[in-house]
């Protein structure tokens, strides 16, 4: 069988075919972008926040209503630190200002020298008195944890805040501040830009600490944790329990909170798991959602083809007939719907890799995604070459069984 009468049956009539070209085409194109999107939804909501076993893990929020005092606030949150560390299964407790996927995201604009007129990122700004790399179970790459000696208090009373000298930063930060540099130890960062800004000096690098948002960003593995202890009223507790006891000691954390505390406060805890699962339910749901649409979309596109391949059998039946006739094999006919399926969908695919790249690029430039890889541009048009074959088998399986007699017999 050649393929110059395919071409020239398909150039007679030209309609069907144009219209499943492009059904192929904006399907590919689609269905491209929307499994890059789904991969990088799911693909985020299981990142690793750098906090080791993070099942173990839970962050205790106690906000009292009683008047801001300095003193009596740093003595509570001693108190309240004393009495979580006595809890039977707790292993470690740390305060801190805010903990990943919480609620609360604090972050500042970060520069390397005072002559930058525009920070070189926004990092999340951690701030604790205790170490969160050891709590945490953070993976320090180079230098040293922060220590007792490096803690400052921070009174928001104060006219003049008290600023760390020292700080640990994210490896993604460090490379970022300093991409050419060996080592980032011993290096300035400022917090701001300008003769102004207040400055430390790196002493270790982590390996991974998400901010609290967990943006689908590179920002979001920019972190900084700086040796502060806030003198707020409110007390922030990152709690590391036991394996298997997160839950009862979350309980009973509560419960000696509210114990200890002599006015009414807010106490609100939670386990690191469920603030991934709220933070990235909206991004899995959009995630499944383009999975339906995509299967709906493959279930249309192969619609088209099974419709159009039944119309032009049934079109081709004389003909058919006179082919059978002639001696052509049922192999003969049925080869002759696939290959010209296959002429068809090759053009569609050909056009809808064009339109999947241009639509990726006005994706990145409008919601700052990454580019389509490559893997798409190759998986997507082997998934429309077997979808047209198997659409258009059982129409032209059909065509190929028409007994010559009848196949001539028609009008």
């Amino acid at each position: 069988m050649t393929i110059r009468p395919i071409f020239s049956a398909l150039l007679r009539n030209k309609t069907a075919p144009l219209l499943v070209i492009l059904q192929v085409a904006i399907s590919l194109a689609v269905l491209c972008n929307m499994m890059y999107i789904v991969n990088l939804r799911l693909t985020a909501a299981v990142r690793p926040s750098g906090i080791s076993t993070e099942q173990n893990v839970f962050r205790l929020a106690y906000r009292p209503i009683d008047a801001f005092n300095s003193q009596q606030n740093k003595a509570r949150k001693a108190l309240q630190k004393q009495l979580l560390t006595a809890l039977p299964g707790v292993v470690s407790v740390a305060s801190t200002n805010q903990t990943p996927f919480g609620n609360s995201d604090s972050r500042t604009g970060i520069a390397t020298n005072r002559k930058q007129t525009q920070s070189t990122a926004t990092a999340g700004f951690y701030e604790s008195p205790d170490s969160l790399v050891k709590i945490l179970g953070l993976r320090l790459l180079a230098g040293r944890d922060l220590t007792l000696d490096d803690v400052v208090d921070r009174d928001d009373s104060q006219a003049k805040r008290a600023n760390p000298k020292v700080v640990i930063v994210s490896q993604a930060l460090a490379k970022l501040m300093y991409p050419d540099a060996p080592s980032v130890i011993g290096k300035p960062i400022l917090f701001g830009t300008g003769n102004d800004a207040d400055e430390a000096q790196i002493i270790g690098v982590v390996e991974t600490l998400i901010t609290p948002s967990a943006e689908n960003a590179a920002e979001s593995n920019y972190t900084v944790i700086s040796p502060v202890r806030n003198l707020n009223r409110s007390s922030n507790f990152v709690i590391r329990t036991e394996a298997g006891q997160r839950d009862r000691v979350m309980l009973a954390a509560q419960e000696v909170l509210k114990k200890s505390a002599s006015n009414p406060a807010t106490i609100e805890a939670d386990a690191l798991e469920s603030d991934r699962e709220r933070r990235y339910h909206a991004d899995k749901s959009l995630a499944w959602m383009l999975v339906a649409v995509s299967v709906l979309l493959l279930l249309v596109t192969a619609s088209g083809i099974v419709g159009m391949s039944t119309l032009w059998v049934a079109q081709r039946t004389k003909q058919i007939g006179v082919r059978r006739a002639l001696g052509a094999r049922k192999i003969d006919i049925l080869w002759y719907f696939i290959t010209e399926n296959l002429i068809i969908s090759s053009v569609g695919i050909a056009l809808g890799v064009l339109l999947a790249v241009a639509l990726n690029q006005i994706l990145v430039s409008q919601f700052e995604l990454s580019k389509l890889p490559l893997s798409y541009l190759l998986i997507a048009p082997m998934i429309f070459w077997l979808l047209g074959v198997l659409a258009v088998i059982d129409p032209a399986r059909r065509g190929a069984n028409i007994p010559p007699a009848t196949a001539t017999r028609t009008a």
